[in-house]
């Protein structure tokens, strides 16, 4: 029963691969249509093309996205989002928080996948660390985005928090000083069943099923200077090492 199981999963998995392959390049086929229409509002419709991708592709493999509020946010403001990471079933949901204008942070090595890697540079605000001029136009990049009112999305773990011990890996600066600089409130959110859908392990651990976004209370930062980014940091963190522990199943800390 174990093997037939293991071979029905197989099964999902690579029809589930093939469907991704597929929306991704009729996805990337509606991007080249949209360019003559100029780049004033190419970026919104670049994001709609990717909300509707992950929509129709939650469809045909059984997901479903679903968005719990524990406190009010305001969509008309622009937002830093921070949320944890621990498997590639966290970036579908982020496109698919459609209510503001919001952009995630993406890391350059992504853009080179062939023709994914188009689609992810068109959907991104592109980090690239190899020099020092990169860096710095990234974080314009970032700072041009909530100047015109785009909320922005930050994994602040750096990459896959892999362990079952505890919710989440430290946080780096980055996030928190952009907050704090640009006078942005901070919202922190939670991706519950990512890992459930598919693990950091392998892509043939992928399941139908609940993957839930959790809106936690909203940091506002305008009490904070640099010299209490470090407390700052620490707020977040606790807000959302706690609300881990409420939804799933951890050690006691």
């Amino acid at each position: 029963m174990k093997y037939l199981v293991k071979f029905i999963q197989s099964i999902y998995c690579l029809y589930a691969l093939f469907v991704f392959a597929l929306l991704t390049i009729l996805s990337s086929f509606f991007l080249f249509l949209l360019l003559p229409f100029g780049k004033e509002k190419l970026g919104v419709r670049i994001y709609k093309v990717c909300r509707y991708w992950a929509k129709i592709w939650y469809i045909f493999i059984g997901v479903r996205h679903k968005e719990i509020f524990e406190s009010t946010h305001d969509f008309k403001k622009p937002h830093i989002f921070v949320g944890n990471h621990n498997s590639y079933m966290d970036i579908p949901p982020i496109v698919q928080l459609k209510h503001q204008p919001i952009r995630a942070l993406g890391k350059f090595e992504s853009s080179k996948i062939p023709v994914f890697g188009w689609l992810y540079k068109a959907a991104v605000i592109m980090v690239d660390r190899s020099s020092p001029d990169k860096r710095a136009q990234s974080l314009r990049n970032l700072k041009a985005a909530l100047h015109k009112h785009i909320s922005i999305f930050i994994f602040p773990e750096g990459t896959f928090s892999m362990t079952e011990e505890k919710p989440l890996k430290s946080f780096f600066n980055g996030a928190f000083k952009l907050a704090i600089e640009m006078q942005v409130p901070i919202q922190p959110v939670l991706m519950i069943d990512a890992i459930d859908r598919l693990h950091y392990d392998s892509v043939f651990t992928l399941t139908p099923g609940l993957n839930r976004v959790v809106y936690l209370e909203t940091v506002e930062v305008n009490a904070y200077t640099m010299e209490q980014l470090e407390e700052l940091k620490e707020k977040v963190y606790h807000l959302m090492d706690e609300g881990m522990r409420r939804y799933r199943d951890y050690p006691k800390s």
